[in-house]
């Protein structure tokens, strides 16, 4: 490690192009895979590795030099900063999905169905699977035809998930507090309860998928609606995944005694993440399920 004056200046580090490599062959070994490819599976597999090893020695790297004192005021800030960047690029990332929700919803729907001499009887409704696929079913319905699906009800699985994200931000809220006030039971309570919410959250999600797709014949085949629908509630299941992680990680480091009163970016950082995840969850639960 190096220093400037007060400015912090790390060593050259191999971990971003390794990490890189990582996403690269688990984003193709996915393509692959989707395609049929024998090789795809062990690309993912070997994309996957990659993170995983990257993500304990990077993070392990920077939560030692935390915990040595090697970080000061200004670091601190730098981390913040980019930490609100990389929320705000998450934003514009759903951002831009919901975006196409919108429009197919609200343009690309009425647009074919004016358009007669394209698909001609086609009936301009939302939810939609496009010309050959039958969508008149209420929420709730039994498909009657291989063409057919149901669209997924908000008051199901999706409205139970709703209540524990909301409840996971009140335990992860109510940690922060027992951070505040160097009250470590807490701290450690409030994050292990928001753990616990967070993998039943995504059992709930993982059950809903299965009884979707076998039940209701909602597939990524069921035109516009079921790649939105997958599309949005995928990747947020992705980002709670990831939060759930990161949250772990947090709990393990609150348990061993790490973090102050005064300084815990570690800690809100995760938090920060985490009340974002919550957010985006209550627009998927407005426009994917309810509307």
């Amino acid at each position: 490690m190096s220093a400037k004056g007060s400015y912090y200046l790390p060593e050259p580090s191999p971990w971003p192009i390794i990490v890189s490599s990582g996403l690269f062959s688990l984003a193709l070994g996915f393509v692959l895979k989707l395609n049929g490819i024998g090789i795809g599976l062990w690309l993912m597999l070997l994309g996957a590795g990659l993170i995983i090893f990257v993500v304990a020695r990077w993070f392990g790297q920077v939560i030692g030099e935390s915990e040595a004192g090697t970080y000061n005021a200004q670091v601190d800030r730098s981390f913040r900063w980019s930490m609100g960047w990389f929320i705000f690029s998450e934003v514009m990332f759903f951002a831009a999905f919901f975006g196409a929700l919108f429009y197919v919803r609200q343009f690309s729907v009425t647009w074919l169905g004016d358009a007669e001499w394209i698909w001609p009887g086609y009936d301009a409704a939302w939810p939609t699977a496009g010309p050959g696929g039958q969508t008149a079913i209420e929420a709730g319905g039994v498909p009657s035809g291989p063409d057919q699906f149901a669209p997924m009800g908000a008051w199901g699985i999706p409205f139970i998930n709703t209540l524990i994200l909301l409840s996971s931000g009140v335990t992860v809220t109510w940690a922060h507090w027992g951070m505040k006030k160097n009250n470590r039971a807490q701290l450690v309570t409030g994050l292990f309860l928001t753990v616990v919410l967070g993998i039943t959250f995504l059992s709930l999600q993982a059950y809903e998928y299965v009884y979707a797709w076998n039940e209701l014949n909602l597939t990524l085949k069921s035109g516009a609606y079921g790649s939105t629908f997958y599309l949005l509630t995928g990747f947020h299941g992705f980002h709670v995944t990831l939060g759930t992680i990161m949250l772990i990680v947090i709990l393990g480091r609150s348990i061993m005694g790490h973090f102050t009163a005064d300084r815990h970016f570690g800690f809100e950082g995760v938090a920060w993440y985490w009340h974002f995840v919550d957010v985006v969850w209550l627009f998927l639960f407005i426009f994917v399920y309810m509307l």
